[in-house]
């Protein structure tokens, strides 16, 4: 009878952290201000592109990353749609200083950068298309 016990136990505890990990995968959050209360900034010599003339999404991935694919099509699909966004990808295994400033845990990680380049919004896992264009709604200027 303990062991029925412990293996529901166990099988409820499974269940709670499979649904709070699908729920918090790929969601765009707002990203942590410094002590300062100012987003961290982003360039062209950080990221090594030219960020968009009114925002930018910028993705880590890795090489053997499918959800890093699937993000890839959907960021570029959005970038297409809405003037003046560009679509940045960083291979995080090739820019380890990058990935650590910015605490990048997992692969894809997206953030959506306004003109100047401060995060609005971050997301770990593959974001939906719908939350990026909301995400791009904070961040872009008319």
């Amino acid at each position: 009878m303990t062991g029925l016990m412990v293996c529901i136990a166990v099988l409820a505890a499974a269940s709670a952290f499979g649904m709070w990990h699908q729920r918090r995968n790929g969601r765009l959050t707002v990203h942590k201000r410094d002590d300062h209360g100012d987003a961290p900034r982003l360039g062209a010599t950080e990221i090594g592109a030219e960020l968009g003339e009114r925002a930018t999404l910028l993705q880590f991935s890795s090489a053997f990353c499918q959800p890093c694919r699937a993000t890839r099509r959907t960021l570029v699909e959005v970038a297409e749609m809405i003037d003046g966004v560009a679509h940045v990808e960083i291979d995080a295994e090739a820019h380890l200083d990058l990935v650590r400033e910015l605490n990048v845990l997992r692969t894809p990680t997206v953030l959506v950068l306004d003109a100047d380049g401060r995060i609005v919004r971050r997301a770990a896992g593959q974001p939906r298309k719908a939350d990026v264009i909301a995400a791009l709604g904070t961040a872009v200027r008319d």
